[in-house]
C-alpha cells in the first residue's frame, strides 16, 4: 500500500566554505521530488542543514582567527540563503550545533551504549582530515587519500569508542536485498560488497586532547562524538526525535523514507547508519539515492578542499534560478559524474532556454494574444513514472522532446500564415498548441516552478511575455 507521507533529505555539508555547484545539484534533486510528490497530493517533509563540528571545521575558523561557533554561524547562514538562492521548498533546515541535535544525539548514543554497541579501544590508523575518518592503504593513490590528493593522512594512536557495526552483518545484508533500498542498482551491490569483504567496527568518538569541537558525551569528559557518528542523527532530530513523536512518526516511522546522497557516501549511508539505527531500534531508511560528482577541468572532482569549485549563487545572479536548474536536471546525469564549465552551461542555456522553452512560449503566446485566443487551461499534474524510480534527466529530456516536438509543429503548420486565409483553422491549431504548452508547463512545475508559473500566469491572460523568459547570452 503506497504511503500517504513523504520524507526527504539531502547529506549536510561541512560548513568551512561557501556552498558549491556540487551540493546544489544534491538540493535541487531533493526539490525535485519533494515538489512532485506535494502535487501527487502527499504530505511532504524536506529537510537539510549543516554539519558543523569536526576536526577541519576547528582548524578552518583558527587558520581565520575566528571563534569557532562564530565561524559556523556564519557558514551555515551562507547554506541557508540556498533556499531563496535555488527557490528550494524546505520544511526545516536543521544545524548539528543546535540544542534539539545536541539532545538527540545523545540520546541516539545512550540508547545504542543500552544495547551493548559501544565500547572502548585503543586504534592506531592513518586519518584524514579531509574525509574526517580513518583510511586504509586500499584507500591511497600515491600515498594520498584518492578524495583529497592535496592532504597528506596523518599516524593517530588513540583510545575511542568504537560502534559494534559487526554485530549487524546479516541484518544489513537483509536490508540490501530489498527492493529499491539503493538506486542506482550498481551502488546496492556496492554496499553489498562492503558488508562481505570486511566490514568493521568503526571509531564514533575522538579525544579532546587533539580537539574538543564535538558534541559531548555523557559520563565521558574525555571524549567527543565522532563528527560522522553524530551528523548522522540530523536525519531523524530534523523531525523531532526524540521528543516530538507526532512529526517523526509520520514521516519516518509510517512515511516512504527517502535519502540523497553523493556517490562516495554509500558505506557511510547505506552501512553505518543503517546499522546505528538497528542498533537503536529505529526504522532504517526506505530508499537512498545515489548521484555522481560534478567535475571541473580535466574530470576532477569539484571540491572545497581542491578549490575547483563554483559558487551558484553568481550562475544564478547572470542567469536566473531555473537556468541553473534545468542545466542540473537536465545536463548533468542523475546518477553517473558529469562535467560542468561555463562554456558547457551557456551552450545548454541558449540552446535549451534561450532557442528551446523560452522561444517556443514567446511564439505560442504571441499567437494567442494576436489572435485572440481564448481557450482554457485544461489538466493537471500528469503522473511522471520518470520521478518514481528518481530520474529526473530522463524526465527532462522527456519535456524538452515534447517542446522539440511543438516547435516542429509550428513550422509544418505554419498557423501565422494560414490564418490569413482561414483564420478560423487557424484559431483551432494555436488553441491546440496552447494545450500542449499547458501540459508542458504542468509537467514543468516540480523542476523549473518559478518558470512554469511565469507561463502559466500568461495562459491563463491570454498575453505573450511581456519581457524574454530566458534572454540569449553571447
Amino acid at each position: 500500500m503506497s504511503k500517504k507521507s513523504f520524507y526527504i533529505t539531502t547529506t549536510i555539508p561541512y560548513v568551512n566554505a561557501d556552498p558549491h555547484i556540487g551540493f546544489a545539484l544534491e538540493l535541487v534533486q531533493s526539490d525535485v521530488l519533494a515538489r512532485y510528490q506535494r502535487l501527487l497530493g502527499k504530505d511532504v517533509f524536506f529537510s537539510t542543514g549543516t554539519d558543523e563540528y569536526g576536526q577541519k571545521i576547528w582548524e578552518a575558523s583558527q587558520k581565520e582567527g575566528k571563534n569557532v561557533q562564530e565561524y559556523v554561524d556564519f557558514y551555515a547562514q551562507k547554506f541557508l540563503e540556498l533556499k531563496e538562492v535555488l527557490n528550494l521548498s524546505l520544511d526545516n533546515f536543521i544545524r548539528t550545533t543546535s540544542s534539539q541535535h545536541l539532545k538527540a544525539s545523545q540520546e541516539f548514543w545512550r540508547l545504542c551504549d543500552a544495547k551493548g554497541d559501544i565500547y572502548k579501544k585503543i586504534y592506531r590508523g592513518l586519518y584524514c582530515v579531509g574525509c574526517e575518518k580513518f583510511i586504509t592503504e586500499k584507500d591511497l593513490m600515491d600515498g594520498k587519500c584518492s578524495l583529497h590528493p592535496n592532504k597528506t593522512p596523518e599516524m593517530v594512536e588513540e583510545e575511542n569508542y568504537f560502534f559494534r557495526l559487526s554485530n549487524y552483518k546479516k541484518q544489513l545484508l537483509e536490508y540490501l536485498a530489498g527492493d529499491q533500498v539503493i538506486i542506482p542498482e550498481w551502488r546496492r551491490k556496492e554496499a553489498i560488497d562492503f558488508v562481505q569483504d570486511g566490514m568493521e567496527d568503526f571509531s564514533v568518538s575522538r579525544n579532546k586532547k587533539r580537539f574538543s569541537w564535538g558534541i559531548p558525551i555523557l559520563g565521558d569528559d574525555t571524549q567527543v562524538m565522532y563528527v560522522w557518528f553524530g551528523a548522522f542523527i540530523n536525519y531523524i532530530s530534523t523531525l523531532g526525535w526524540p521528543d516530538s513523536k507526532g512529526i517523526f512518526e509520520k514521516f519516518w516511522v509510517d512515511g516512504k523514507t527517502v535519502q540523497t546522497a553523493g556517490k562516495d557516501m554509500v558505506k557511510f549511508q547505506s552501512v553505518m547508519w543503517q546499522g546505528m539505527l538497528m542498533s537503536a531500534g529505529l526504522p532504517t531508511t526506505d530508499t537512498i539515492i545515489y548521484h555522481g560528482f560534478i567535475t571541473g577541468e580535466g574530470g576532477i572532482k569539484m571540491s572545497k578542499s581542491l578549490g575547483n569549485v563554483i559558487n551558484p549563487d553568481e550562475i544564478v545572479k547572470e542567469y536566473g534560478t531555473d537556468a541553473l536548474r534545468y542545466f542540473l536536471l537536465r545536463e548533468i546525469s542523475s546518477f553517473e559524474d558529469s562535467p560542468f564549465t561555463m562554456e558547457r552551461f551557456k551552450e545548454a542555456y541558449n540552446s535549451g532556454l534561450a532557442n528551446g522553452l523560452g522561444n517556443l512560449a514567446s511564439r505560442i503566446l504571441t499567437m494567442v494574444e494576436n489572435y485572440a485566443v481564448r481557450t482554457v487551461v485544461a489538466g493537471s499534474f500528469p503522473h511522471a513514472e520518470e520521478l518514481d524510480v528518481f530520474d529526473i534527466k530522463k524526465y527532462m529530456d522527456k519535456i524538452w522532446f515534447k517542446i522539440q516536438e511543438l516547435d516542429r509543429t509550428i513550422q509544418e503548420k505554419e498557423p501565422y500564415k494560414i490564418f490569413k486565409t482561414n483564420p478560423e483553422e487557424a484559431i483551432k491549431i494555436v488553441s491546440n498548441l496552447f494545450q500542449q504548452l499547458a501540459f508542458i508547463v504542468w509537467m514543468l512545475m516540480p523542476v523549473m516552478p518559478d518558470t512554469s508559473e511565469k507561463i502559466l500566469s500568461c495562459l491563463n491572460g491570454h498575453k505573450k511575455p511581456e519581457k524574454p523568459l530566458f534572454p540569449r547570452k553571447d
